[in-house]
């Protein structure tokens, strides 16, 4: 598992392993600390996980938010759930 986090520092996404505890940001170089980072969604591997952090920048950006609302957020994690459901 993985987990989808942004960098408090910068605010870009990226994702770490479920049992990793620091990560350092690879855009702005800032020593994350996975505990205290708010995470987005858990995924299964990190190819999801690439692609996750990809949509959510660019969906960021397409949209001018500054951040996920917490409906955007439940609406990730349902649409998430229903894509792993069709892929077993």
């Amino acid at each position: 598992m993985y987990l989808v986090i942004r960098c408090p520092g910068c605010r870009t996404f990226t994702y770490v392993d479920q049992f990793q505890k620091w990560k350092l940001c690879p855009v702005c170089g800032e020593t994350v600390n996975v505990s205290k980072a708010p995470i987005y969604l858990e995924v299964r591997d990190h190819r999801d996980a690439e692609e996750i952090v990809a949509q959510l920048g660019s969906f960021l950006q397409r949209t001018r938010k500054r951040d996920l609302s917490e409906a955007d957020l439940a609406k990730l994690r349902e649409n998430y759930t229903q894509w792993v459901k069709t892929q077993i």
